[in-house]
């Protein structure tokens, strides 16, 4: 990174390395601020996030040369449990970089362009970040990404000569159709769009929760939600074999669940309904889903 030579210090809140080999060395892990299942707590028992970010940073400052490079995060969590770090969390993780000479890189692949109900997820806490990536969205269905930074950090890295190019870097098809999508996501106003929508789909799940004794948890943004289905509300143990069953359901009924099926993560679903989806298509989703629950839940008892 611009400063840094000695050291990466990416810092991922999301990525579990199960299943392959060790991540590379100089790679550190913050704990994720999970409000459901908080592991620094107040006195009222609700996360302690600012303790909890402290103490992740006193483990990397432990484990560190002094010349961490970069903290790379996402604003919501998305396959790692749909998690909404509360309301200024990534204000103090930003002076936390600060403090080091690190980099912010903010990863909106998912939440960026209008999806939780403003242009970029990270706005609610008021940062700007140094690096920014954003997809999907931006694309309308094709491959299209975009990395933004401060053309100090551009000039910075054009000085030491790094270079990254693709195949289809810069392709003209994809760059109008990416121009095209700003265009539109702007003349239509679809932030606003988003948070209305995310408003009614937010309510319609709280419904849900309030009928369903399995649904533990809803959480989210705009049109970015999630909710965890549990065994028990007081456990709070994960519910992966209803999860599929209402995975399965839901698609027999003509509704894709997108569901992350990985132990332990079966039950926790992930909702993101096109920033273009009508109230009453939205409405449709939540009465199918309903259904699927209760026809699930009835049929394992």
């Amino acid at each position: 990174m611009a400063r840094h030579d000695a050291c990466r210090g990416g810092v991922d809140l999301q990525r579990r390395p199960h299943g392959y080999g060790p991540v590379a060395p100089g790679n550190f892990a913050l704990p994720t601020p999970n409000p459901y299942r908080p592991d620094f707590t107040n006195p009222d028992g609700a996360l302690d996030w600012q303790r909890q970010l402290d103490f992740g940073f006193e483990l990397i400052d432990a484990q560190s040369t002094g010349s961490l490079a970069a903290c790379i995060v996402e604003p919501i969590l998305s396959s790692g449990g749909v998690i909404d770090p509360p309301a200024g969390y990534f204000a103090a993780l930003k002076r936390k970089c600060e403090e080091r000479g690190m980099l912010l890189i903010v990863d909106e692949a998912q939440t960026g362009l209008c999806r939780t109900g403003s242009w970029y997820a990270f706005e609610r806490d008021g940062i700007v970040p140094d690096i920014l990536t954003l997809s999907k969205t931006l694309g309308a269905g094709l491959p299209l990404a975009a990395v933004i930074t401060t053309a100090e950090i551009e000039q910075a890295a054009h000085d030491r000569g790094y270079l990254f190019f693709t195949t289809h870097v810069s392709d003209p098809l994809v760059a109008a159709v990416g121009v095209t999508v700003l265009d539109v996501l702007q003349r239509d106003g679809l932030d606003t769009r988003a948070a209305q929508a995310g408003s009614a789909l937010r309510a319609g799940l709280l419904e849900l929760q309030e009928r369903h004794e399995c649904v533990g948890d809803v959480r989210g943004r705009g049109l970015m939600q999630g909710i965890e289905l549990v065994t028990d509300r007081a456990t709070k143990q994960g519910a992966d074999r209803l999860g599929s069953a209402v995975t399965a359901r839901c698609f027999e009924l003509g509704l894709h669940m997108n569901v992350v099926q990985l132990p332990g993560m079966g039950g926790i679903f992930r909702i993101a309904p096109p920033l273009t989806a009508s109230d009453e298509e939205i409405r449709t989703g939540l009465d199918i889903l309903d259904t699927a629950i209760a026809e699930c839940v009835s049929a394992a008892v």
